[in-house]
């Protein structure tokens, strides 16, 4: 019987003080013949996972999956740099997202070298840019690769209704094809007509734009990319224009008024990446929606193909059960595995076999309008590179640029003044 924990909400300031095989479940995965093993597992976020933990318990008699799974990927960062930090407490298999998986290559000894467990016999399953992410300047490769974020746009049917806006998913998709300008002057037009927000708050917009481009926070040979940066200044003036005009809900990130902002119509469009769909369903039923909850989604993304997220199963060198967390982790991201994950989360496969079959069964949507999620996710994906994700991405998003922007959107500063903020954050926490 599989155990289950919820971990609770960690101060992100932790971390920032600490900065500084067998492909198939039914193959014996215990260890010495009758020894009932434990597995702890720790995950983040909506990965999908609980019924592919039984599927995984009964056809392994004498395992047991004892899971955990934090709420959002940062408290998962502070949770294992705490850990790290310490020496002991990590799971025996343990997610890390891409925005910190630079933060983790620091420390990549920490973690089993997967090619002693066959994972060399599985690269062409993944596509080639997601096995690289996991492999440290030594060569061992770390991580097993779970999902990524290519990026589509949610919107809320009524509401464009309201404003007079198209409503059919091809007509959104051609109204919003084009780079960011268009669909921050499209939000004028629907602010205007109705008075309402466009987008729930600047952050997650904000992370978009900076995932487009080439070189993010960091160039690809590692060093800072912020100061200086006349692109990404560019991209931060555009969006503080479109906040300044009343487009930015000013939601908290990740609670969104416990859910009810989806069903009230507070705002109209949502960055979308794959992995998002599941968060988003929970966040509606914790409020009490349903499938009759006016989202739809659209085969459309602002300025092009971009990837937001996506994570990878560790193996930390303090487990006790290395070969059978392995196995497991290896299992977990078998593509038959994410393509059950996919329809359980929405999260979108990083092998490309699991790809293939999402784009070729299209996969409707219940709760987005029958929208055919896996194809389109599947031509989002199309034209995505992997941006460099040096050691401090995620506090920079975080931590630097995070204030920064909920300064802006709650009108306590302007464009300017929150990007000095930004600088100013950057300067004292990353240096």
């Amino acid at each position: 019987m599989r155990k289950a924990a919820v971990a609770a909400a960690i101060a992100s300031s932790t971390a920032l003080v600490l900065a500084g095989c067998s492909s198939s479940g039914g193959d014996a995965a215990g260890g010495e013949a009758g020894e009932d093993i434990t597995l702890t597992v720790t995950t983040f976020g909506t990965f999908g996972y609980d019924d592919l933990y039984t599927e995984y318990e009964e056809a392994n008699p004498g395992i047991t999956i004892e899971a955990t799974n934090i709420d959002t990927g940062g408290n998962a960062r502070t949770d294992a740099f705490t850990k790290i930090g310490a020496g002991s407490g990590l799971s025996d298999v343990v997610a890390v997202e891409e925005g910190w998986l630079g933060q983790i290559m620091g420390v990549s000894d920490q973690f089993v070298d997967l090619r002693d467990y066959g994972i060399e016999d599985r690269k062409s399953d993944w596509l080639e840019w997601k096995y690289d992410q996991a492999t440290d300047p030594e060569g061992r490769v770390i991580g097993y690769g779970t999902d990524i974020g290519p990026q589509g746009i949610c919107y809320n049917a009524p509401a464009f209704e309201a404003a007079g806006l198209p409503t059919d998913r091809e007509e959104v998709a051609t109204l919003l094809e084009g780079d960011w300008e268009n669909y921050f002057d499209v939000g004028r037009q629907y602010s205007e007509a109705t008075g309402n927000a466009w987008y729930d708050h600047s952050g997650f917009v904000w992370n978009a734009m900076v995932n487009q481009l080439p070189e993010g926070y960091y160039t690809t040979d590692g060093e800072l990319n912020v100061v200086g940066n006349a692109e990404l200044e560019e991209r931060f003036e555009l969006l503080g224009a479109a906040t300044e005009d009343g487009l930015s809900a000013a939601q908290a990130a990740w609670d969104w008024n416990s859910g009810e902002s989806f069903l009230d119509g507070t705002f109209a469009t949502f960055i979308c990446p794959g992995w998002m769909l599941g968060v988003m369903k929970g966040s509606i039923e914790g409020a009490g929606g349903d499938e009759d909850n006016g989202w739809d989604f659209a085969n459309v993304f602002p300025g092009g193909p971009a990837n937001w997220g996506g994570a990878f199963l560790t193996v930390p060198e303090t487990s006790e059960h290395k070969e059978e967390a392995a196995k497991l982790a290896d299992w977990l991201t078998q593509p038959a595995q994410q393509v059950k994950q996919s329809a359980a989360a929405g999260n979108f496969p990083s092998t490309v076999e699991a790809q293939e079959t999402l784009a070729a069964e299209a996969t409707p949507n219940p709760f987005f309008n029958d929208a055919p999620t896996g194809a389109i996710l599947a031509e989002r994906a199309v034209g995505v590179e992997a941006q460099y994700k040096g050691p401090e991405d995620s506090v920079i998003q975080e931590n630097v640029f995070g204030p920064a922007l909920k300064a802006l959107d709650l009108g306590e500063t302007d464009t300017q003044g929150a990007w000095q903020r930004a600088l100013q954050l950057l300067n004292e926490l990353v240096g």
